[in-house]
C-alpha cells in the first residue's frame, strides 16, 4: 500500500515540529467530533499530551475504540489508519516517526 503523508492528507491536524535524517516529530491535534484523513506512519512512538476517546479505523476496515488518558504513550509499527475523536475533549499528541 502506498504511503500517505499525514502532513499532506490532514494539514489541519498535523504539524512538523522537527525533521532530520533520524526522525520526524509531528504534533497531532484532533478536536472533539473531528476526524483526520486516512494516512500512514512508519514505526512511531506517540505521547498523548491530552488524551480522550478515539475511534481508529484501520486500512482493512477494522475499528479500534480507545480511551487515551492524558500522558499515555504507545509504540506502533508502520501502519495506515484514520483517527476520529469521539469524545468531548481535544486529543493532542506528539508523534515521533522513525526513519530507517
Amino acid at each position: 500500500m502506498p504511503y500517505i503523508d499525514p502532513i499532506e492528507s490532514s494539514p489541519d491536524h498535523y504539524t512538523v515540529l522537527l525533521e532530520n535524517e533520524h526522525v520526524r516529530m509531528l504534533e497531532m491535534i484532533v478536536p472533539p467530533g473531528e476526524s483526520d484523513i486516512k494516512h500512514s506512519h512508519p514505526d512511531e512512538t506517540v505521547y498523548f499530551i491530552t488524551g480522550g476517546s478515539a475511534k481508529v479505523t484501520m486500512e482493512n476496515g477494522d475499528i479500534a475504540e480507545m480511551e487515551l488518558p492524558d500522558g499515555a504513550t504507545m509504540w506502533h509499527e508502520a501502519w495506515t489508519h484514520r483517527v476520529t475523536n469521539v469524545g468531548d475533549t481535544e486529543i493532542r499528541a506528539i508523534i515521533v516517526e522513525s526513519k530507517k
